[in-house]
């Protein structure tokens, strides 16, 4: 048969037409596939600001000329891991760096406690294992005249470390059952009391003490996948639990304050471009977290900012007092 042929034209006819089909198959399945990887892993970080307003009216006068020390404690979130120094949330409630947002300009802690003094002790990395000792090594053992505003973040690296590699343990728990993680949770109930107990030794003049509750970056799906881990059926599970212990801590102490981290970065997480999941932020469909997952990007630590500030907002009655015991 001649390659001229009718036959052959044909035959070569039919051949290209299956190549093509081929092809084209092979490019909608592409197409379809980075689709889902799209849906699936697509993070937009967003411009602009991140998280709750503040409401500026309580900025406008001197809250106390008291002295009073802002006092970071805990891990890598209060220490600011991964931002540069006027960026972290402990250094933003303190000033606003110079490039801040309109809507933040002159809403800070040293516009309206003028003899303020700031001091960040928290360690990036560090468990709460580790919080109640570093008292006597990190701290003074007065703060003497100085009244105390503590903010803090524990608990997180517990429950992340060793990201599955190590069989868990208390202190390193990734990959537990709730019921091998029930005891070391009770003892962070425990652990959480002595740390309160510790910081109020520090500050005789008084403290107010602003402890934050761990975060979820699965959006509390809690596909561990999601965030390159290995599978942790029951995590989720024991992250509430942790966080149950915080607010517990919380209503226990009359000095002590929640900050709602947890609720307020739902929606932000590994699925916030996924707009039929239940937390689904349609303000702002934007991830707030940074490469290494575990600590917010720099909307992140905007939003942890302004969740911080609104709580201690609300206890300014207490220093506005030391003003007036002052006086008298």
């Amino acid at each position: 048969m001649s390659d001229r042929s009718p036959e052959a034209v044909s035959l070569r006819r039919r051949l290209y037409r299956r190549i093509q089909m081929a092809l084209l198959a092979t490019l909608v399945l592409l197409l379809i596939l980075l689709l889902l990887f799209l849906v699936r892993f697509y993070r937009p970080f967003g411009k602009g600001p991140a998280g709750p307003p503040v409401n500026p009216s309580p900025f406008t006068e001197t809250w106390t000329e008291h002295p009073v020390l802002l006092l970071g404690l805990g891990d890598s979130v209060t220490a600011g891991f991964g931002v540069s120094a006027p960026y972290g949330y402990v250094a933003r409630l303190a000033e606003n760096p110079p490039d801040d947002w309109e809507d933040m300009k002159g809403i800070c802690l040293k516009r309206v406690l003028p003899n303020l003094e700031v001091m960040n002790a928290a360690v990036s990395g560090s468990t709460s294992l580790q919080h109640v000792n570093y008292f006597d090594t990190r701290l003074p053992d007065s703060f003497g005249e100085q009244f105390g505003l503590v903010v803090m973040t524990t608990g997180g690296n517990d429950l992340i470390h060793n990201y599955g590699r190590t069989p868990p343990k208390e202190g390193a728990m990734y990959g537990a059952t709730l019921e091998e993680a029930t005891e070391w949770i009770a003892r962070f109930r425990s652990r959480l009391d002595e740390i309160i107990t510790r910081i109020n030794a520090k500050f005789p003049a008084g403290c107010l003490i602003f402890l934050a509750d761990i975060y979820d970056p699965t959006d509390g799906v809690g596909d561990a996948a999601s965030v390159f881990l290995p599978r942790w059926p029951d995590g989720v599970a024991i992250l509430a639990q942790y966080n149950q212990c915080i607010k517990e801590c919380t209503e226990k102490h009359n000095n002590v304050f929640f900050v709602p981290l947890h609720d307020s970065f739902l929606g932000h997480g590994t699925h916030c471009s996924e707009p039929w999941r239940p937390h689904y932020c349609y303000s702002d469909p934007t991830y707030w977290f940074g490469v290494n997952i575990e600590d917010p990007n720099l909307r992140g630590f905007d939003a942890t900012r302004r969740i911080f500030l609104n709580e201690i907002v609300k206890q300014r009655a207490t220093l506005m007092s030391l003003e007036i015991k002052k006086m008298q």
